[in-house]
């Protein structure tokens, strides 16, 4: 079977979330529930083929491309559509306030030294899978917490009890030194694209559901340009998703950090 183009797959992955949503919104909506049995019912109403995974259209339009235009739309100023998960198979679109994280151009920059393999850099799939593997090899979370930091796992698909399924994109367990242990999940995101303070939220709710006497320090990192990376720390108060702290690091050759660079260093701390 020839493989779908991507723009004409994601066409038609928004043309049947614009059905559902449609087929039940009136104005006012802040909620609308819909399940996965919906989405054939509405590729079969706009005969157009239906995906063979249909958990890919939800997917798809959660973290990877943005609500068709249509519904983009009707959602008033400062307020954004999401979907979320409501379960096994069970969803619904929410109308929230519009929170994303970007990164603060303000703010100074930290030089590291670059330990990333010049060989992972050259064959690095994705400016996702490149990110990972920067914060990785340059051990930027236990520099940006203070704390022993081990990755365990990446890109983990797993559920959230009265969510549904979630992605992670990597997964990192740590101790600082009065023997307090932590895990740290961390989001990526490569090029232009920002993260959805929804993806924070399943984090945190994931693990207070997996590792309940481990303490959670939410993640994001982003690239802001090569070698150019932010690291948040995020936190949830009360349904907001708020920035607790946030530091840009330079990955740079050692020579490159001089006697001034150093000073600099010692004066802020």
């Amino acid at each position: 079977m020839a493989k779908v183009p991507e723009e004409k797959k994601q066409n038609r992955y928004k043309a049947i979330i614009e059905k559902i949503f449609f087929d039940s919104y009136k104005h006012g909506s802040i909620e609308i529930e819909f399940d996965r049995d919906d989405l054939p019912r509405a590729a079969k109403a706009l005969e157009v083929d239906l995906p063979d995974n249909l958990g890919d259209v939800i997917y798809s339009i959660r973290y990877r491309t943005s609500m068709p235009e249509k519904i983009l739309s009707v959602q008033p100023q400062g307020m954004e559509w999401i979907i979320e998960g409501k379960g096994r198979s069970r969803y619904a679109f929410r109308l929230v306030r519009f929170n994303r994280i970007v990164p603060n151009t303000k703010l100074v920059t930290i030089k590291v030294p670059d330990s990333t393999p010049e060989i992972v850099s050259a064959y690095a799939l994705s400016d996702e899978q490149a990110l990972l593997a920067k914060v990785r090899y340059n051990r930027l979370v236990d520099v940006f917490l203070g704390i022993a930091s081990y990755s365990l796992q990446n890109h983990l698909r797993t559920t959230v009890d009265g969510i549904g399924q979630i992605e992670i994109d990597e997964i990192y367990v740590g101790i600082d030194k009065h023997g307090r242990q932590y895990v740290m999940p961390v989001q990526a995101k490569g090029g232009s694209d920002q993260l959805a303070a929804v993806q924070i939220k399943q984090d945190i709710a994931w693990c207070a559901q997996k590792y309940p006497n481990l303490i959670c320090r939410a993640i994001s990192v982003q690239f802001i340009e090569d070698n150019l990376i932010a690291m948040f720390e995020l936190v949830q108060e009360a349904d907001e998703i708020k920035v607790a702290e946030e530091r840009h690091y330079r990955l740079v050759s050692a020579s490159s950090i001089g006697p001034d660079d150093l000073k600099t260093y010692v004066a802020r701390g």
